[in-house]
């Protein structure tokens, strides 16, 4: 078959000032005026991910002044930038209400507030057989666990254990900071992954039971959560997984668990949390869920500070 060009000669057309766009110059970024963060914030276009940094900020201000769940679920990277400072200041300020953690963050957490360091050099330990052999993280997390664990759940056991301690750097400690202010820290830990698995002090039976204890308390989180907000930072399967089987039982116990907010915050979005934080929880009318993609040791200062500045407000 042979074909000529085809013509354009005829094509319907309209003007652009009669379509609808997604993109207005109303909404593009403007110049700073004082140099404040505020100023800045509101320099911010509003499009995309700008847009939802300002709506998340907003959600999670507007959720704290009605007295609604503001459930934090979080991986360790967390913790091993830094960012302990600002999660503790939010759970000082009442606006994280909760918070859900991987079985690493309890490591690095600990070690923090212990030594003041965290975060081994892997690739230079595991050849020898070195990684993952700090006495003192094995030995003292997994005596407080094997102790309280399984009455009281693993996030409080080990919360109570570094507030009770003289270590120099529990100030820093976000498990500590939940046993002092009575906020529930969920540890939900999938055996043979952390560190402190491989150490003899570790009871099999106790860190199962705590950290089905932990689940349980989760679970009586997430049946608040209605209005509320969940935000999962760094957790690609652990808090994801979790966090559907947590909604999934309240929800067929009877708790009317809708119209809340969910957010995923990682510097890859992974498919496990885009579907199980993003979009299951809610379909149906059931809320709105957000993505911000970044690194956390920046985007998480971003939030933290949007939030600041929407409770002056």
């Amino acid at each position: 078959m042979k074909f000529k060009p085809i013509s354009s000669r005829g094509l319907k057309t309209y003007s652009i000032k009669d379509r609808k766009s997604k993109v207005s110059v109303d909404d593009f970024s403007r110049l700073p005026e004082d140099g404040s963060f505020s100023d800045f914030l509101s320099c911010l276009p509003d499009i995309l991910a700008a847009k939802d940094l300002k709506a998340v900020a907003a959600l999670i201000a507007a959720a704290h002044g009605k007295g609604r769940t503001i459930a934090l679920g979080m991986g360790a990277h967390v913790i091993k930038v830094g960012l302990a400072p600002l999660i503790i200041d939010l759970m000082e300020r009442g606006v994280i209400t909760s918070i859900a953690m991987n079985g690493a963050c309890v490591v690095h957490d600990f070690e923090s507030a212990f030594a003041g360091c965290t975060s081994e050099d892997v690739d230079a330990e595991l050849g020898s057989g070195a990684f993952g052999m700090a006495e003192e993280t094995g030995k003292f997390l997994n005596r407080a666990i094997k102790k309280n664990g399984p009455q009281k759940g693993l996030g409080r056991a080990v919360g109570e254990m570094i507030c009770a301690s003289r270590f120099p750097y529990k100030d820093r400690s976000i498990i500590a900071a939940g046993a002092r202010l009575g906020i529930p820290i969920t540890v939900h830990v999938a055996i043979g992954t952390d560190i402190i698995h491989i150490h003899p002090q570790m009871d099999g039976a106790a860190t199962g039971a705590a950290s089905l204890t932990d689940f349980r308390i989760f679970s009586s989180v997430v049946s608040t959560l209605a209005e509320g907000i969940f935000v999962n930072i760094g957790s690609a399967v652990i808090i994801p997984e979790v966090f559907l089987k947590a909604l999934t039982l309240v929800r067929n116990l009877g708790h009317d668990v809708k119209n809340f907010s969910t957010v995923n915050m990682d510097f890859i979005q992974h498919y496990r949390p885009l579907t199980n934080v993003v979009r299951r929880p809610t379909m149906g009318g059931s809320g709105k869920g957000f993505r911000l993609t970044g690194h956390h040791e920046i985007m998480v200062p971003l939030l933290y500070w949007a939030i600041i500045e929407k409770l002056k407000k």
